[in-house]
């Protein structure tokens, strides 16, 4: 599985700073929200965790827990909390948090919930479903996504673009491409294949003095690139 995207929500700084430091160090990429407006901004954004402080300056915790639920049901909400009344735990994880962890904790402690929730996320995976960085693909529906925004791909181009993911860091050689998304006796010019790459860069993003996702390998192929 890729590195997960992980959502600290923290408004102590010297915490939060270094949650994110031990986090980055464990291999996961964190992204730091001090207030719960901030947190609820960044969430726009798909993450795979949250770890939620639920004494904020701004908004209370189970509220922010309550409204990231509702926008995004994937990531897996931790919260973080002082309140060590049955009830106020009962009360987050009616608003839809997955697991808590009572303030203060042991900082190897956390890591373990974030490698057991990283577990899970893996095994609730769909058969077919492809996810890099803020790319997602779903085989079975033939549909796949940017950051949230569905892609408008052509059959070829959707083809194209599976096995790329399926390959992600990996050198993909022009001929097992052609065999796999056109025909594996296939004759002749590869050119379609670089039409087909020009048209799914550029409804990524792409442009040709600031490429992004797929790298050309002179000589070699194409290579779809992880964060």
């Amino acid at each position: 599985m890729n590195a997960l995207r992980i959502l600290v929500v923290e408004d102590d700084a010297t915490l939060g700073g270094g949650l994110c430091q031990a986090l980055e160090a464990s291999g996961y990429r964190p992204s730091w929200a001090r207030t719960g407006a901030e947190a609820l901004k960044l969430a726009r954004d798909p993450y795979d965790l949250v770890l939620l402080d639920l004494t904020l300056p701004d908004l209370d915790g189970v509220e922010v827990c309550r409204r990231l639920r509702a926008g995004q049901p994937r990531p897996a909400i931790v919260m973080l909390t002082a309140r060590r009344e049955e009830i106020d735990v009962i009360v987050g994880l009616d608003a839809g948090a997955d697991d808590y962890l009572t303030k203060p904790f042991r900082l190897g402690e956390l890591l373990a919930r974030v490698r057991a929730h990283a577990r899970r996320l893996e095994s609730d995976s769909p058969p077919g479903r492809l996810v890099v960085d803020d790319l997602e693909l779903d085989r079975a529906a033939r549909r796949a996504w940017q950051a949230g925004r569905e892609l408008d791909l052509r059959p070829k181009e959707f083809d194209l673009l599976a096995l790329l993911m399926a390959e992600a860091g990996r050198a993909v050689p022009r001929e097992e491409i052609m065999a796999e998304v056109w025909d594996e006796h296939w004759f002749g010019s590869t050119k379609t294949l670089d039409m087909h790459i020009a048209a799914l860069r550029r409804k990524l993003g792409e442009q040709p003095e600031r490429p992004g996702w797929i790298t050309t390998l002179r000589g070699v192929g194409y290579r779809l690139e992880r964060p």
